[in-house]
């Protein structure tokens, strides 16, 4: 980060200049991140921002964003490095008959290494913001590589040596808490849990993110999205979606949420069936 930006205070002055509205915790949590080089391990609902909070880091510090999408039966060959084997054979085809000694050093070379996130953010020569993106989908196997990795900022690739960062990362991961994670990957990390926003921030968000929409709606669909969320669903609304159903009622001309507004447009917040059902009987808008 930049001198400037010397205070919880000014980090979220800073993120709140780039479109992403902290509350106190968020801004002091990313403050010493920096301040400490500690990874960032931001765990709650989905669509609350934890994704965009990276984004907003990449973009106030100035840094690249580097971005691994975990998913299940990630592994090192996506996650870190592999080696481009097509080429290599063609290489080894190319050259039939040579000493394999020879052939063999020529093959493992950087000529041959396909650079994946985690290595691409330790190979960087500019400053990034590594963001590990829903750690928790990911085999307790893969997420030890992450600690290996996050502990000392170096990759160790047997036919090349270590690789040590030159710039040491920013990093965050995000969890959306779907499975537990490791003590050893809590302890090297600065906990951040972000929850549903309280009405009032939700309507700051909203009218930030959606130009446009007035004072009256914003608090609107930010009440109806509280009441939702208090039901027992299955997937309740996160704020990414709000946002949608903000754009989709101003794209309408809707000016006030009532019963039928709700009925017509509830498929914006909900993905399910049985989540859209209950929601309609049990939440009286009146018409």
């Amino acid at each position: 980060m930049t001198n400037r930006l010397d205070s919880p205070a000014a980090v979220a002055d800073a993120l709140r200049n780039h479109g992403y509205l902290p509350d106190a915790r968020i801004a002091q949590v990313v403050f010493l991140a920096e301040r400490l080089g500690k990874p960032i391990l931001a765990e709650g609902p989905a669509g609350v921002g934890k994704t965009e909070l990276a984004k907003a880091m990449a973009a106030v510090t100035g840094r690249r964003l580097v971005r691994l999408q975990c998913y299940e039966g990630l592994d090192e060959a996506k996650a870190l490095y592999e080696w481009n084997y097509k080429k290599q054979l063609l290489r080894i085809q190319a050259d039939e008959g040579h000493d394999w000694t020879e052939i063999e050093g020529d093959i493992f070379s950087e000529d041959f290494l396909l650079t994946r996130p985690l290595l691409e953010a330790i190979r960087s020569d500019d400053p990034v913001v590594l963001l590990v993106d829903e750690i928790d989908r990911v085999e307790m196997e893969t997420e030890a590589l992450l600690l290996e990795v996050l502990s000392e900022f170096q990759v160790s690739i047997p036919e090349l040596g270590t690789i040590a960062a030159k710039t040491q990362p920013l990093v965050v991961l995000t969890s959306n808490n779907t499975r537990e994670l490791s003590e050893a990957l809590k302890r090297r990390c600065l906990f951040l849990h972000i929850d549903y926003p309280t009405v009032e921030r939700e309507i700051e968000i909203l009218r930030t993110r959606v130009p446009g929409l007035s004072q009256v709606l914003a608090d609107q669909i930010a009440r109806v999205a509280r009441s939702i969320r208090a039901l027992d669903l299955k997937k309740a609304p996160s704020v990414s979606e709000t946002i949608d159903w903000a754009q989709t009622l101003l794209a309408l001309g809707i000016e006030h949420v009532d019963g039928d507004v709700l009925a017509d447009t509830v498929n914006v917040l909900l993905k399910y069936q049985n989540d859209i059902a209950r929601t309609l009987k049990e939440l009286d808008l009146g018409s």
